[in-house]
Formats: C-alpha cells, sequence, structure tokens
C-alpha cells in the first residue's frame, strides 16, 4: 500500500553487495521478463515518453532552437533514473506477485513523496548545469553566424573546428555524467522501496558504483546503448528501451542493496 512520507529519519546507509561483470546482463534479462509479463502496462509506459519526444523537439525545430536539441537529448540521461518510477514499480509489483495496476505505478512517488521532490531538484539543477554547460560551449565554437537548420549538422559536425567541439563537449557531458550516474544508479529505487532520506539513498548509490566499478561502468555502457539507440531511431525505440532499462534498473538495486524484507 503506497503511503506518504512526512518526516524520514536519516540512518547509515546500508552494506552493498560485491557483484561480478555477468550482472548487468543478468539484470537486463529480468527486466526483459518483466517487459514480457507486462507489455501493455510497459511499452504504453514508453510510447508516453516517445510522444513527449517528439512534442519538444517539434516545438524547438519551430522556435528555430534545433542547437538544443542534442544537448537536451543527452540531458535526458541525467534525468532518466527519476522517469522510471512508475517502471520500478512494476517490477517490484510483479516480484512480490502482486496484480499490476497502472495507477499504482503512476503514484509510486507517493511511497517517499518529499524524498523523491528532493532527488528530482538534484536531477533536475544537474541537467540545467549540463545545459548551461552545453550552450556556452556551442557559443564558444559557433557564435557568429549561428548555424541555420539547413547547415546545423554539415558546420557543427563536419566542419574543421568539429574535432575540438565535440572532444569539449563530450568531455565536460563525461564528466557531468558520472557524476549524475554516481548519485543516481540506485537512489530512485531505494527511495520508492525504504523510506530513507535522499542523502542516505545516494551515499548508497556511491558506494555501490564504488565497490563494483567495473560491473557498474559496463551497466551505464549498456544504459547508453539502448538508450542511445532508442533516441538515434527518432525515439521509436525508446518504446521497448526505456521499459527495458527501467525494470532493469529495479533489478540492479535488489542485486546490489541487500534486502530488508
Amino acid at each position: 500500500m503506497a503511503h506518504a512520507a512526512t518526516a524520514t529519519p536519516r540512518e547509515n546507509p546500508p552494506a552493498v553487495n560485491e557483484i561480478t561483470l555477468d550482472h548487468p546482463w543478468e539484470w537486463l534479462a529480468k527486466g526483459w521478463r518483466d517487459l514480457s509479463r507486462e507489455p501493455k502496462f510497459s511499452l504504453g509506459y514508453g510510447a508516453v515518453f516517445v510522444l513527449i519526444s517528439y512534442l519538444l523537439t517539434f516545438g524547438l525545430v519551430y522556435e528555430e532552437l534545433f542547437f538544443i536539441i542534442p544537448p537536451l537529448m543527452a540531458g535526458f540521461f541525467l534525468v532518466a533514473p527519476m522517469l522510471g518510477i512508475g517502471l520500478y514499480q512494476i517490477s517490484d509489483t510483479l516480484e512480490r506477485g502482486e496484480k499490476v495496476e497502472f495507477c499504482n505505478a503512476l503514484n509510486a512517488w507517493k511511497r517517499n513523496d518529499v524524498q523523491f521532490s528532493a532527488m528530482a531538484i538534484v536531477l533536475v539543477m544537474v541537467m540545467l548545469a549540463w545545459m548551461l554547460a552545453a550552450i556556452l560551449v556551442f557559443a564558444l565554437f559557433y557564435d557568429d553566424p549561428v548555424p541555420t537548420w539547413e547547415n546545423f549538422i554539415p558546420v557543427v559536425f563536419l566542419s574543421g573546428e568539429s574535432p575540438v567541439f565535440l572532444f569539449t563537449g563530450i568531455a565536460v557531458g563525461g564528466l557531468i555524467a558520472t557524476f549524475t550516474f554516481m548519485i543516481s544508479a540506485i537512489t530512485v529505487p531505494m527511495l520508492m522501496d525504504r523510506e530513507v532520506d535522499v542523502l542516505t539513498a545516494i551515499q548508497t548509490s556511491m558506494q555501490a558504483v564504488r565497490t563494483n566499478w567495473q560491473a557498474m561502468a559496463l551497466w551505464a555502457s549498456l544504459i547508453v546503448m539502448f538508450v542511445g539507440i532508442g533516441l538515434v531511431t527518432f525515439y521509436v525505440g525508446l518504446i521497448v528501451a526505456m521499459p527495458l532499462v527501467g525494470h532493469a534498473t529495479w533489478h540492479a538495486y535488489r542485486d546490489l542493496v541487500p534486502s530488508d524484507r
């Protein structure tokens, strides 16, 4: 039964399990199993994000802000952990052997609403920092003249300045992405599963990444690969990629943090 948390006491972060390189593949297999068991809810969840992505993209193109689209797509990875709450709820429900209800998946945030809100603010602030950094890097290289929609790809990605621009953008984005992954790898599922505060959940996530850095680096690469495929297929692939990664993330959390049930 979902319930709102009013005051969440601080506690010491739980110990994390040590895992091997085969575990991320097991998370994906379990995620695919959950998707297959509840395709209507899972694929519907993914379809919603595809629709939102199209609306944002068309809106930016219409307003001639198309240069924001690439960093916005990259920024999707930064806030994705919060967007998967409903998928974590579905996997949790299946794990408990209970019937999946769509309204319960949408209301999963109410389990620990104050702490969820705090984590959402953290991730939004990180994304805004990334967007600002990306725009500044873009302005340093392409301020006069600003590329138009017609020549955007040749100028930005195929011109003489492209290698330095891309290297700078990837370096800045990589640092921000690494930090974000460390603080959010299992934070949101943990906030949904336990009545802990956001700092305890972040500490646990960072400890899980540090303890299992090789397996977690592989997991991060798999996330980038699957979601990246979803993005470069004009978002269509997100219908499957989003629920697959979301369900798998729940199993990553359950594998990394010993159960208190």
